[in-house]
């Protein structure tokens, strides 16, 4: 997995997103014959009333997520998020109307006859409700952010996520030290914490 990619997937895990990295959309070419259209850095889907919270913590071990995700706790939330290390923008291959629609379809966010008119209005505002209550957004993310005025979709920096994961494990390690993480980015964080926090102690 690209390093990039496996950071955002770990942010979006701890906001509380069930994730998909490097989802390949496959096309129909011929008789027999297919090929990958492109493949999507992440997609990511989480549930209305989401939440985190520690047995026998009490309520001020509830987790809020990250304001600049802009979610609405009421209603199932979908993100087909595209990661580059440089500007932030989402790629051409991911405004195609036959691309977006398998994608919809698969995941469950509106039946396959609302697809194809569901994938126009998002490639048009990059945001849209499906009849099935389901929101569905495109978000990039980038070191850099397009500064052109002319996306149709919303933005969130690198250097952002990362300080978002290092905040969260600073603010809840006295509960996150107990825990394993086998995720490979959240993985490394966890270690850099416990370097940095225990070596100081000793």
């Amino acid at each position: 997995m690209d390093h990039a990619v496996a950071i955002v997937e770990a942010y979006l895990q701890i906001n509380g997103y069930f994730t998909v990295a490097e989802y390949p959309v496959i096309e129909a070419l011929g008789p027999k014959q297919y090929s990958t259209a492109t493949d999507l850095d992440v997609l990511a889907v989480r549930f209305a009333g989401a939440g985190r919270i520690v047995p026998g913590g009490g309520s001020s071990f509830a987790f809020q997520p990250d304001p600049k995700l802009g979610i609405d706790g009421g209603q199932p939330d979908m993100l087909i998020a595209e990661v580059k290390e440089g500007r932030a923008e989402i790629n051409p291959t991911a405004f195609n109307p036959d691309v977006l629609k398998v994608v919809l379809a698969r995941f469950g966010c509106c039946s396959a006859g609302h697809a194809s008119k569901t994938a126009a209005a998002l490639i048009r505002k990059g945001s849209v409700v499906t009849h099935t209550g389901h929101r569905v957004r495109l978000l990039a993310f980038g070191s850099t952010l397009n500064r052109t005025g002319r996306q149709r979709y919303a933005s969130i920096t690198l250097g952002h996520v990362i300080e978002f994961i290092e905040g969260y494990l600073h603010d809840h390690w006295a509960v996150l030290r107990h825990a394993h993480f086998k995720h490979p980015a959240l993985g490394q964080f966890m270690v850099r914490k416990k370097a940095l926090t225990e070596g100081r102690k000793g």
